[in-house]
């Protein structure tokens, strides 16, 4: 009997040691809600348990873009709200914070936050604390100081300005058909595209492919009449998906009327006139600016040690570099690429790393809530697919290069299982094999970006005397 509740006595000490001690659950804050910042906050909402974190996810939208996708949305191909995935729908135990991180004190631990709320009531930002800090708050645009970009440039990085750009290239057909100006005419007809990477191609070719399909319902105007100018700085396109590939796009595009011009820069653009450095001068009501991206702003905001491009400076285990309780990736992130075997090779900033460091990201940020080790990341380049309209692309993957229909199918393929949630992916399907059944939408909205108008046009008229 004694040496039963000796036993006894023991085990209950030992299962005593085992338990975790009581505390408060971790705050960690996920600056950033697109690709990385919504993955990650999704596998810590899966991986840690009830009580063990609180997880706060803050981005100006609520919604995470699927940005390879913004090329088929401009284009009618899949509708606008399904490249996008509600935060709050996704993230159903994470606190979702439509904001926007104005500073980091990472010594106070506390992030300085402008929220609707705060703009609506006029008051200071306020600031959220936390104890891990995930900096996942993606890129922006990168302009440089060309006379007239302000003014009259579109770019192409949100899901609002695809579906502007696409009403304003229908616009433009509108215009075309209706003037007798041959100088407007012409400048509706003219569309200028500047920076041969992917966004820059992708968009001129589906709306290439959009316009001239449309053209077949307006009796007064041939694809013919059209310019569309690819402006590249350097001496290729696409260079993700090898020299040869990038050739054969070039050629490709040239084929449909595209014209592409390699090693020009744009001069400017002031009086809607887009000067290039050879020389030519187009008079354009349409200018895209693809031309590269930037790191968020709110990295040099952070006090967080920075590369001399303005990425934080990371290990492969996903961690500031020097840096506790901080971690990052994505495009805001330089980290180490262990698979080039090169020392000081860096990941390329892609959907292809960003999903996968996500997930490690995740994983290394749960071992340490829990005292465990972390593991660096690793990925070994796939390879790239680039799409040049309906049922054409090039793909260069694991050194095999695909061109045409096959491309086209691949490039499908894959991002479809990039995109995010059965629902979306669901919704993708539908709208494609729809697309096959029935004629493209040709409609234009231009009239949602201004949905007042006709309403206060009505009440100018009703009340005259009020100076409208």
């Amino acid at each position: 009997m004694g040496g039963c509740r000796a036993f006894r006595e023991r085990a209950r000490r030992n299962d005593i040691a085992r338990r975790p001690s009581v505390t408060e659950p971790a705050r960690i804050l996920v600056v950033g809600g697109g690709c990385v910042g919504m993955y990650t906050a999704l596998r810590l909402q899966r991986r840690l348990k009830r009580g063990e974190a609180l997880i706060t996810v803050l981005d100006p939208e609520p919604y995470m873009t699927y940005q390879p996708f913004l090329p088929e949305a401009a284009a009618g191909s899949i509708s606008p709200r399904h490249v996008v995935v509600p935060l709050r729908r996704v993230l159903r135990k994470c606190q979702v914070v439509v904001g926007e991180a104005t500073a980091i004190d990472h010594t106070a631990r506390t992030a300085t936050v402008r929220t609707l709320a705060t703009e609506e009531e006029g008051t200071d930002p306020v600031e959220i604390g936390y104890d891990e800090l995930v900096l996942a708050p993606g890129s922006v645009s990168r302009t440089l100081p060309v006379p007239g970009l302000a003014e009259f440039g579109i770019g192409f990085k949100t899901v609002e300005e695809a579906i502007m750009l696409r009403n304003h290239v229908l616009e433009q057909l509108d215009i075309a058909s209706s003037t007798r100006d041959p100088a407007v005419r012409s400048a509706a007809l003219t569309f200028v595209f500047v920076g041969g990477g992917y966004a820059g191609v992708e968009a001129i070719a589906e709306l290439e492919d959009m316009a001239r399909y449309a053209l077949r319902y307006y009796h007064n105007v041939e694809p013919e009449d059209m310019k569309w100018i690819l402006v590249e700085a350097t001496g290729r396109i696409l260079p993700e998906v090898g020299e040869e590939m990038g050739t054969y796009a070039v050629r490709e595009l040239r084929g449909r009327n595209i014209d592409i011009r390699l090693d020009t820069r744009l001069e400017s653009c002031e009086k809607r006139v887009a000067v290039l450095s050879d020389g030519s001068r187009f008079p354009t009501r349409t200018l895209v600016w693809t031309a590269g991206v930037k790191p968020h702003p709110v990295l040099a905001a952070s006090g967080l040690p920075l590369n001399d491009r303005g990425r934080l400076r990371c290990t492969a285990a996903l961690r500031v570099d020097g840096t506790e309780h901080a971690w990052a990736a994505g495009d805001a992130a330089a980290v180490p690429d262990v698979a080039a075997g090169t020392p000081d090779a860096l990941c390329a900033p892609n959907a292809q790393h960003a999903v996968r460091q996500a997930r490690t990201l995740a994983d290394n940020l749960v071992a340490s809530l829990r005292g465990g080790g972390t593991k660096d990341y690793e990925h070994a380049h796939a390879g790239s697919v680039a799409s040049l309209g309906l049922h054409k692309g090039v793909a260069h993957v694991y050194g095999k290069k695909i061109k045409g229909y096959p491309a086209w199918f691949m490039h499908r393929v894959y991002h479809l299982g990039r995109v995010p949630t059965f629902n979306r992916k669901a919704r993708v399907i539908a709208e494609w094999s729809l697309a096959g059944l029935f004629k493209r939408e040709i409609v234009s909205l231009g009239s949602l970006e201004r949905p007042r108008a006709e309403f206060e046009l009505a009440a100018g008229t009703d009340h005259p005397s009020d100076g409208r």
